[in-house]
């Protein structure tokens, strides 16, 4: 058991770590307008009057084009993370990424994000403003809201991953240098604690995140909002890593509970 839960631990740490630096959260595409064809633009672009020599050499003419609704759009893909949003580049090869923190709505729109937070949420947000001394008393319910919110679930993050490491360090040391049961069971204990703590801090960290980016969804600026989008994997993966973050300390509180019944 206390193999399984070391294993389970290195799983979610591994798959904590891979979310938290890829762009893969969320996913899917963009409706923008197609760019004018040009001299070395030829395909995915409006052809106004069919003739573009004449389009450049004459300014006075009245330009139009056939295509109408959706066909004077383009659907480019793009995916989102924790620090960046990346769009495909329409007229290059490659992507443009941009801070997503920059993107998240500010002024009083951060009254939006009050209202959709849970009240655990709201209670998380609340302890952790006073730790970091986040300036301002309206901080979090005023007009920063949505980034400050962003902010702690960076935090909530950093600390969960910090949290496995330090769970994952205690179960290496009761697995292979416990002297004594009396010392394994006290780094059982310690472990578990750590561990359970890592995985609501996870779990607050994911909700904060989702509940942002619906908001920068709806609120965020006019040419990033999603024309249709998604989960994608480094999303399922935060998720996966909680799952076994929460397995790993439920085998190790059975292993300890197991331990002293034994012991006793």
């Amino acid at each position: 058991r206390a193999l399984l839960a070391v294993s389970l631990n290195l799983m979610a740490l591994l798959f904590s770590t891979t979310a938290f630096i890829t762009t893969h959260w969320c996913e899917g595409t963009q409706r923008v307008p197609k760019p004018s064809c040009g001299k070395e633009k030829k395909t995915n672009c409006l052809n106004y009057s069919g003739n573009e020599t004449a389009n450049e050499t004459n300014q006075n003419v009245v330009h139009y084009s056939w295509e109408t609704g959706d066909d004077r759009f383009l659907f480019r893909y793009f995916h989102t993370g924790i620090w960046y949003s990346c769009e495909e580049n329409i007229n290059a090869a490659g992507e443009k990424c941009r801070s997503f923190i920059d993107l998240a709505p500010a002024s009083e729109k951060g009254k939006t994000i009050q209202s959709r937070l849970f009240p655990i949420l709201q209670i998380a947000s609340v302890l952790f403003l006073v730790i970091l001394q986040c300036q301002g008393k309206h901080y979090f319910l005023g007009t920063q809201g949505p980034t400050c919110v962003l902010w702690l679930s960076v935090v909530s993050e950093v600390l969960y991953i910090m949290l496995l490491v330090v769970g994952f360090s205690l179960m290496c040391l009761e697995l292979f240098h416990s002297s004594s049961v009396i010392d394994g069971l006290k780094l059982n204990a310690f472990a578990a604690v750590f561990t359970v703590l890592s995985g609501l801090l996870g779990m607050v960290a994911h909700m904060m995140y989702t509940q942002v980016f619906q908001v920068t969804v709806s609120l965020g600026p006019e040419d990033w909002r999603p024309h249709s989008w998604d989960y994608g994997w480094s999303f399922c993966l935060a998720w996966g890593s909680f799952t076994c973050c929460m397995a790993a300390s439920v085998t190790t509180l059975n292993s300890y509970t197991k331990t002293v019944i034994e012991f006793r």
